[in-house]
């Protein structure tokens, strides 16, 4: 028996050895990165009258290459830089920075294990933007007209996430005169539209401050700490034009939405709440009641307002 057990264990012996020796090969295939990248850009409108577009800011994107397998493109360098995937190399964007404007426009291409090749490209693109009277005649009163933010209604004051596929503050939303205690100055800041044959301005008065976050998620706001917990800090109000411009956001006018924003120019005026970027899309607005929605320095987060005439 421990002969058999022996050489049993000296033809396990052999065998391992004979697999040792067995070599796995394996391959990546042809990583030749992709070639031949051409980004096509049909501006809509565009034609040797309007060699820019016509005005829409619409833009349609095709990527073509050889050994590709997937491709993403950035719209515009000045932005943060943001790949976007693009499945069959097409896609489209609507500029809506006003004028004429140039943009590099970025696209990598992906080809077999892992490799990747760049290009870019300068579009030069139109944006105008007329609003409809009534949206006009609405805030400024077509003159002057001063807002402020109305306490006596549920919802004047909301959260939640910055994506067209939420339309609601369903993160969080103020009750009645919810910041009352807290932050009264939130309810008597005075936001006034006016519209001169210049174009438009905004004034902003806060007797009792700007309810705001510190720092860098302040807007830009001067004079705020660079520390501290949101409330009521000192700020000596502001002036600056402001403009009107189609929504940069995607959702639909049925949210609703009027798919016109109040663009601020400068960082020393706001509405509403100091923690803001600068593009106020209008959801709704009448002579006495206007519904915001914006991006807040907290990229992440979509801030809703309700104001009312005063």
């Amino acid at each position: 028996m421990q002969n058999i057990k022996i050489k049993l264990l000296g033809f396990l012996m052999i065998v391992g050895a004979l697999s040792c020796n067995k070599t796995e090969e394996y391959s990546l295939g042809d990583l030749t990165a992709p070639s031949n990248i051409n980004i096509v850009a049909d501006i809509v409108g565009k034609s040797d009258v309007l060699p820019n577009g016509d005005g829409s800011g619409d833009v349609n994107f095709a990527v073509t290459a050889d050994n590709a397998l997937s491709y993403r493109l950035d719209y515009d360098a000045s932005d943060a830089f943001n790949l976007v995937n693009l499945p069959s190399g097409k896609g489209s964007k609507k500029y809506t920075k006003l004028g004429t404007n140039t943009y590099t426009v970025t696209a990598v291409v992906y080809g077999r294990g892992g490799s990747s090749s760049t290009v870019t490209k300068d579009i030069t693109v139109l944006s105008t933007f007329n609003p409809d009277p009534t949206i006009i005649n609405n805030l400024t009163g077509g003159a002057s007209k001063t807002w402020v933010v109305d306490k006596s209604v549920a919802g004047h004051f909301g959260v939640g996430p910055w994506n067209d596929g939420s339309v609601v503050p369903e993160w969080w939303s103020a009750s009645v005169n919810e910041k009352v205690n807290c932050c009264n100055c939130f309810y008597t800041a005075l936001f006034k539209f006016n519209k001169t044959a210049a174009g438009y301005t905004l004034d902003v008065s806060t007797p009792d401050g700007v309810f705001t976050k510190t720092g860098s998620l302040a807007g830009g706001l001067p004079g705020i700490p660079s520390s501290g917990d949101e409330g009521c800090y000192a700020y000596s109000g502001g002036s600056n034009a402001f403009s009107f411009g189609p929504s940069t956001t995607g959702i639909p006018a049925s949210t609703p939405s009027t798919k016109t924003a109040i663009i601020l120019a400068g960082s020393n005026t706001f509405i509403g709440y100091g923690s803001l970027l600068k593009e106020y899309e209008i959801l709704e607005l009448t002579a006495s009641y206007m519904y915001l929605r914006v991006q807040g320095t907290e990229t992440g987060n979509a801030w809703y307002l309700k104001l009312k005439a005063k």
